[in-house]
């Protein structure tokens, strides 16, 4: 008999896993709502430590306004599988063909969605192959690397990697503060509890993956810009990640529209869920069909 889930989707959402030709994929799925007309899907990827869990407070919202979301766990992050020993798998083109896999799965083009490293793998997806997408929102996702201090905060996350277990990791978390201040956004999703059973879900073997690849990034707006998608950045009004001046200029970079969220840092999804989700929402009525080549 397969044990429930802990991490409960939000009413109206299903839990499941998303079958694809690269495997299965945990997802948490929410449909249009009752009496709305649909007016598209979105595919919702997380960031560095995170999960799909960090979108629970963004369903309602847009399912009200048309929007079917779907947000996904990627490989070897909290209930998707991921090899434990191998940082291969993890490599940022197989995470990307990953995220193609899902979209092409879903059956219709999709608006797509990257918050902070999960911005850097959708980039990476597009770069391959636009054509699943109708639009591209990179969230408090930035053109390169990592500012220092955040470099220097993965640094310790891998150097404890290295020598601890993930339970020791995560009791050190949580003496150093809030989850949200040393890996991953809290707000909306739950517990301390269920924060720390993500994180022993999480393979340590892609975030180490994962932490290399944020310092590391080379800038690739150029290639973007380049792309036929509408592209959208946002980001909250404070983020210690990619200085707000740093998205700015990206933005323009890419001619893109750009939202600042008010009162919102890395995680306006969880910050400021209700302005996210009509800011996502606005941004995708305004291009409700696929680009054309």
């Amino acid at each position: 008999m397969t044990t429930p889930s802990p991490f409960v989707p939000p009413p109206g959402a299903r839990a499941y896993a998303l079958r694809t030709a690269r495997g299965e994929f945990a997802v948490v799925d929410a449909p249009v709502a009752a009496g709305v007309e649909p007016r598209g899907v979105a595919l919702l990827v997380p960031g560095f430590t995170g999960s799909k869990e960090d979108f629970h407070l963004l369903h309602e919202p847009l399912a009200a306004r048309g929007y079917r979301t779907v947000a996904v766990d990627g490989r070897g992050q909290n209930e998707s599988e991921g090899p434990a020993d191998d940082e291969a798998p993890y490599a940022q083109e197989e995470l990307a063909r990953d995220l193609l896999a899902q979209a092409n799965a879903l059956g219709t083009p999709v608006h797509l969605m990257g918050h902070s490293l999960g911005g850097q793998v959708a980039r990476a997806a597009v770069l391959l192959d636009r054509t699943p997408f109708v639009s591209f929102t990179m969230m408090s996702s930035g053109p390169a690397r990592i500012s220092e201090s955040q470099q220097q905060r993965v640094k310790l996350l891998h150097d404890a990697l290295a020598v601890m277990t993930m339970a020791e990791v995560w009791q050190v978390i949580a003496l150093m503060g809030p989850p949200e201040e040393v890996g991953g956004p809290a707000r909306g999703f739950g517990g301390p509890e269920l924060l720390r059973r993500r994180w022993l879900n999480h393979k340590p073997t892609q975030l180490l993956a994962a932490g290399t690849q944020l310092c590391v990034e080379p800038d690739r707006v150029a290639e973007l810009a380049a792309v036929a998608l509408p592209f959208h950045v946002l980001s909250g009004a404070r983020d210690d990640t990619w200085p707000v001046p740093l998205l700015d200029e990206m933005a323009q970079r890419l001619g893109a529209h750009r939202t600042v969220i008010p009162g919102a840092e890395h995680s306006p999804n969880a910050d400021r869920p209700a302005a996210t989700a009509q800011a996502l929402a606005d941004f995708w009525d305004a291009h409700p069909s696929r680009p054309q080549p």
